[in-house]
């Protein structure tokens, strides 16, 4: 079903490491909002949607958080590849350290790690889109956030790029949305379900 391109969706050519920037950033990897969540609820949500529209909408979201994913280790790998030891603890980075060196693990930037508690599956038409209008509106917040903290020109400049994408998921899901309520009808689960309904 999928390809893989051997590059990024946006090129990354970060010159400095910049630990502190990297302890923010993170929680756009494994955080409550972050793009691990995103890409695997999705793609898990699909198996149930009952609309062939809208499951393309899931899959294609899906699929470009994956590449978020990818994005977002790009830019924790390049803010700290080569870090010293002085700027590891000047940048509040040394309790991540302890724990993972500079790999890549997916935590918020409080340091709690990614559970799957936070992908939000009910099978639910109505429930899981309006979950993820909502998760596209958190992640953007998270990245207003982050360009509020952060002021690493190169990183910027992608994480705007990130914020963007954001803005245009949820306007997919809108639509998605849209698609679903102009399918309701009476013989629709949703309106009318005999298993449960007796």
């Amino acid at each position: 079903m999928w390809s893989y391109d051997k590059r990024l969706i946006y090129p990354l050519k970060i010159k400095t490491t910049d630990p502190a920037a990297a302890k923010v950033i993170i929680t756009q990897l494994g955080g409550p909002h972050g793009e691990l969540g995103a890409a695997t609820r999705y793609l898990s949500q699909r198996y149930s949607m009952p609309y062939g529209e809208v499951i393309g909408i899931l899959t294609d979201i899906g699929t470009e958080e994956l590449a978020h994913v990818e994005m977002i280790s790009a830019i924790l790998y390049q803010l700290t590849k080569g870090m010293s030891m002085e700027e590891i603890k000047k940048g509040g980075f040394d309790t991540y350290f302890v724990d993972h060196t500079t790999g890549i693990y997916p935590q918020a930037a409080s340091g709690f790690p990614f559970s799957t508690s936070e992908l939000a599956v009910t099978g639910d038409v109505f429930a899981d889109l309006n979950e993820d209008l909502a998760a596209e509106q958190k992640a953007r917040l998270s990245y207003d956030n982050i360009l509020r903290l952060v002021d690493h020109p190169d990183v910027k400049d992608a994480i705007r790029f990130l914020r963007e994408r954001e803005i245009v998921h949820y306007q997919r899901f809108g639509e998605a949305l849209r698609i679903a309520q102009d399918k309701v009808n009476s013989k629709n689960f949703y309106a009318f379900n005999p298993a449960f309904d007796r």
